[in-house]
């Protein structure tokens, strides 16, 4: 098979509420951190350990305005995409790379309450399409 795969899967936690730059052409891109993580017991101590891992996502267009007014820090989301790595220069001219992960499917699941504490309806995505589902709708 001479074909290549790029996707990553993860369920964390934002990390700051979704930053959104707007283009003059109309565009926009969100960016905002995402923690995952990892729990073990130390075998030597017994110790319950916990590992955060933080990862940087990118939204573009609609679906960063839907990040935008529905999540905030600390939201629990389920996100599929792809890695993307840019190449920029920063002061001192030397080449930097950051590695971010470009987002094309969601689901939100942290539960919403508005003021009559009934959950509103969250737009999540598949392939950038609206659709409502809860994490109940989730297979695990």
């Amino acid at each position: 098979m001479s074909g290549t795969v790029n996707k990553v899967i993860l369920i964390g936690h934002l990390g700051d509420d979704v930053k959104i730059h707007y283009f003059e052409g109309g565009g926009c891109v969100g960016r905002f951190p995402l923690a995952t993580n990892e729990s073990y017991t130390n075998k030597s101590s017994g110790e319950k350990v916990t590992q955060t891992e933080w990862h940087n996502l990118i939204v573009r267009n609609k679906v960063a305005e839907i990040f935008e007014k529905y999540v905030k820090k600390g939201d629990k989301i389920y996100i599929e995409g792809r890695l993307k790595t840019r190449k920029w220069v920063d002061n001192d001219q030397k080449d930097r790379f950051s590695t971010e992960i470009v987002v094309n499917e969601f689901t939100f699941l942290s539960a919403k309450i508005s003021g009559n504490d009934q959950k509103d309806e969250i737009p999540n995505t598949n392939n950038e399409t609206q659709k409502n589902q809860t994490e109940q709708d989730l297979p695990f």
